[in-house]
């Protein structure tokens, strides 16, 4: 489940959003000030950060400036949700380097729809660059791997070597091997679900597991491991 960090000084509204996201099946974590933002992103790395403006301290335009400074901040979906909401406030905070920027009061419903804009767009991001990670190693063909096919396996286990003789096998069944493959291209769950012919829900579900038996978190350690550990989709060969 994709996590999001909510960092704003109304406790009320981290409430509101922590029980709104959390119904949209998104893990979420909210604190109150960017100090102690940037204290838990060091341990543990959101997918998607959401920041008021205006807060004691450190507002939210030198958190942005000092999240965008580290090498693991640079690409977290970054968006303001600020009652500062004039043209030259918006301007501002892109240029910072946020990604979205809302202005409250806000429709929730809007929100989730940025959020989801975002988190895909990431996703692409990192498929890209695993892509041109791939190909500038130039794999010989013994480590390349062709993707399942898409008939299910009456295995219990995914055996990958049967791919690669250099590869080890993964715990998975043959619906997780399928998503797995749809994963690290960078597909959405939503287009997951329309070519697999399964709900949402069940990709996530998929995903879930795939993650907790790989001892990941998310997506993007996901893509990295397939890279590391040498899954590669066909498009990478």
């Amino acid at each position: 489940m994709k996590k999001i960090l909510v960092v704003d000084d109304d406790k009320v509204l981290r409430a509101m959003l922590n029980f709104y996201l959390g119904k949209h099946g998104y893990v979420v974590k909210d604190v109150s000030s960017a100090i102690e933002a940037l204290a838990v992103i060091e341990s543990d790395e959101p997918d998607l950060i959401i920041s008021d403006v205006m807060m004691p301290e450190m507002d939210g335009l030198e958190f942005c400036r000092q999240l965008r400074a580290t090498t693991m901040g640079q690409l977290i979906p970054f968006i303001f949700l600020s009652a500062k909401g004039e043209l030259e406030d918006r301007i501002q905070g892109h240029i910072i380097g946020a990604d979205d920027y809302l202005k409250k009061p806000f429709e929730a419903r809007e929100l989730v729809a940025k959020i989801e804009v975002q988190l895909a767009r990431s996703e692409r991001i990192h498929c890209e660059i695993l892509r041109l990670m791939q190909k500038i190693s130039s794999p010989s063909p013994a480590e390349r791997v062709s993707c399942l096919p898409e008939t299910p396996s009456s295995a219990a286990t995914l055996e990958l070597n049967s791919y690669s003789s250099t590869l080890e096998p993964l715990p998975l069944t043959p619906a997780e091997a399928r998503v797995f493959w749809e994963v690290i291209r960078g597909v959405t769950n939503k287009q997951i679900s329309e070519k697999l012919f399964i709900s949402p829900r069940t990709v996530q579900t998929h995903l879930s597991n795939i993650l907790g038996k790989l001892g990941l978190e998310n997506r993007s350690q996901l893509v990295r491991f397939a890279y590391e550990q040498g899954y590669k989709t066909p498009e990478a060969q």
